[in-house]
């Protein structure tokens, strides 16, 4: 079993971080604010955010569930993925393996960080081969990517085969859980706390597990993600991040959002019986061939022409997304679940082709 310290960087593990002037004084009460060359007028957004986000992180242990030191927040989940790239993976050497189809921005960060990137096709019913996954490693993987429930599919990936990724790879897993408050299963979260098994084996220091404000909060547009994973792999993450990562206005509207997780429980309430009402309707479209299952906030249907309509819905004002040209997806178009109205208006466009 590689040890943490064999999986990153050698250049990563011994990096000293940029000492940022809120990180220096740490610990102390202060008031008056000299070290930063901050404008001193514009209170407050003339100072620095903290660059831990240690109230925010404090608010979310809470409601996740996860020790705030287990707790990364980026730009985006992109974020997050773009650091295990840069923290594990030497460019033009390593590799890291992922399924397929799935989440476009794992590979683009491969692309960006020249590192190999082995996509393993799922079965024609979207399901994950731990087997075949794990046989596309060798000594050179670095990491394995899991997105579950899945993106553009839809559907959640089984939990037995993730453990046997999880226990039989001495590399790193991510489980991307951005649709995890919209499935019939909870959250892998569990898997990052001190001392976790599965079976007899300990799986918490090669675990990481994505979540974000952008689905089922409804912050898309204030980029924050999270990643969920033991302290050594947050401390990485910490050290090669930029300084100030996640700004004052993300960091206060977060907390905003946080406070009021009832109105979050009935939008995704509402979401998910919207979902199974579309789910009704497209079946019953003539232009529709099938519907996949689906534990995210969107719904993957094969239709006999996606472009075609996916054109014709453009022309309406209505956009989707068109996925034929990706792996298993032909002529599939994948469609977020919107407002009642919203969805009646794309199904009353359908019913007139």
């Amino acid at each position: 079993m590689r040890s943490l310290q064999q999986l990153t960087r050698p250049n990563i593990w011994g990096l000293a971080p940029y000492s940022s002037a809120r990180n220096e004084y740490s610990g102390h009460v202060a008031h008056v604010f000299l070290d930063a060359n901050e404008n001193p007028y514009n209170d407050p957004y003339n100072r620095y955010p903290d660059p831990l986000q240690q109230v925010l992180k404090e608010r979310l242990s809470q409601v996740k569930g996860v020790p705030a030191r287990n707790i990364f927040l980026g730009n985006g989940s992109d974020e997050a993925i773009d650091l295990v790239y840069r923290c594990f993976c030497e460019p033009r050497k390593d590799n890291v393996v992922a399924i397929c189809p799935t989440y476009g921005m794992y590979e683009v960060c491969a692309d960006i960080n020249d590192v190999e990137y082995r996509p393993v096709e799922l079965d024609e019913g979207y399901g994950m081969s731990a087997e075949k996954v794990l046989a596309a490693c060798d000594a050179k993987t670095k990491a394995i990517w899991i997105c579950s429930p899945n993106n553009p599919t839809g559907n959640s990936i089984d939990r037995d085969e993730i453990a046997k990724v999880v226990t039989e790879f001495d590399g790193i897993v991510v489980i991307d859980e951005a649709y995890i408050d919209f499935s019939r299963h909870g959250s892998l979260s569990q898997l990052i706390h001190e001392g976790a098994l599965i079976g007899d084996k300990a799986v918490t220091a090669r675990v990481i597990i994505l979540q974000t404000m952008s689905k089922a909060w409804g912050s898309a547009a204030i980029r924050l993600g999270m990643a969920f994973a033991a302290e050594e792999i947050i401390g990485l993450f910490n050290k090669v991040k930029y300084p100030y990562n996640v700004n004052q206005l993300t960091q206060e509207q977060a907390l905003r959002r946080l406070s009021d997780t009832f109105a979050v429980e009935q939008w995704v309430k509402m979401l998910i019986q919207e979902r199974g009402r579309m789910i009704e309707a497209f079946e019953q479209l003539p232009l529709c061939t099938e519907v996949y299952p689906t534990d995210a906030n969107f719904i993957l249907i094969k239709v006999v022409d996606a472009q075609k309509i996916y054109d014709y819905l453009v022309d309406k004002g209505i956009i989707v997304r068109n996925r034929t040209r990706i792996t298993l997806c032909r002529n599939c178009l994948r469609i977020t679940i919107g407002t009642r109205e919203e969805n009646n208006e794309l199904l009353a466009a359908l019913r007139q082709l």
